[in-house]
């Protein structure tokens, strides 16, 4: 059942509201979340729309209010509303914590030295008012929810455990795989992301955008399969094609995408080039940059 203003009810105790920014990159647009009855538990409140704020706040009944607003991480179309969202309802945002936070050395200094381009989507302002880890329990009258650190997407990236269901952000989503785009996307660590859900027994996903996977682990087996598939096309080119640069790569692997979408396929494969380099499967030649030539070891 969808109620006028676009809440629909997923499941007793769970509702969904859908941000007003369909694209590409989001599907119909980014999911947010509200857990619970009476007091509920926001996830992902999503970009800095008015409509979608009137819209989340539509979605709540009489006397209802909302107690903690959950952030998995801080792109632009799932964390600024939570900025204005706070300020109407007076919860806490929760969150691994800014932009900048979580990053691998490697990333953390490619960072540091602009050297490999990336920051698409990046909330640059994000600052939870309470910094959220692994392990740790948001507890209220919607019951538990447990923190997960899945990073991969982003360094800052959580998903969120509750009554079986994984609200997953973007590190798994069903109607598409994920960008990882350095230094923000790390694909070792998105890997290994998924490799840790795979020994989960969650009954279902909510992504931060599409509509919700039945067959968790299924879809994660594929995601993983399809990475590596993905890496092995990159050795194969590369070894076709020593001094190869990743947006020559996209170019060759990519061969039935449309072109608008190649500067992001581009982004996954330096994502993949950086992640062989660390494990000394291949190396850029001079320093490691957005345009860097790599070749296999």
């Amino acid at each position: 059942m969808e109620s006028e203003s676009g809440m629909r009810i997923l499941e007793p105790g769970l509702r969904r509201v859908i941000a007003p920014n369909p694209s590409p990159m989001t599907a119909q647009g980014t999911n947010t979340y509200l857990l619970g009855e009476g007091e509920v538990a926001v996830i992902d409140p999503g970009p800095d729309m008015p409509a979608h704020l009137d819209a989340i706040l539509a979605a709540l009944a009489p006397g209802e209010r909302i107690g903690a607003i959950l952030v998995t991480h801080s792109h632009r179309d799932h964390s600024p509303l939570a900025r204005s969202l706070a300020q109407h309802s007076g919860a806490p945002v929760m969150a691994a914590g800014p932009s900048d936070w979580g990053r691998s050395a490697t990333m953390a200094a490619l960072a540091a030295a602009g050297a490999v381009g990336g920051g698409e989507g990046v909330d640059p302002d994000f600052a939870p008012n309470h910094r959220i880890g692994e392990g740790e329990i948001i507890a209220g009258p919607w019951g538990e929810i447990a923190v997960l650190h899945t990073p991969g997407h982003m360094a800052n990236h959580l998903s969120f455990a509750w009554q079986g269901a994984l609200f997953t952000g973007d590190l798994v989503m069903g109607w598409s795989t994920s960008l990882v785009s350095p230094p923000d996307g790390d694909m070792g660590a998105f890997m290994r992301s998924c490799a840790r859900l795979l020994g989960r027994d969650d009954r279902v996903y909510f992504p931060g955008h599409g509509a919700a996977v039945d067959a968790p682990q299924a879809r994660v087996d594929s995601l993983i399969a399809h990475r590596l598939r993905r890496e092995e096309q990159i050795i194969a080119a590369l070894s076709a094609q020593p001094g190869a640069t990743a947006s020559a790569l996209a170019g060759t692997i990519y061969t039935d995408l449309a072109p608008a979408l190649l500067p992001a396929a581009a982004r996954n494969v330096l994502a993949h080039l950086i992640d062989l380099s660390e494990r000394n499967i291949a190396t850029p030649e001079g320093n490691l940059t957005a345009a860097a030539p790599f070749s296999l070891r």
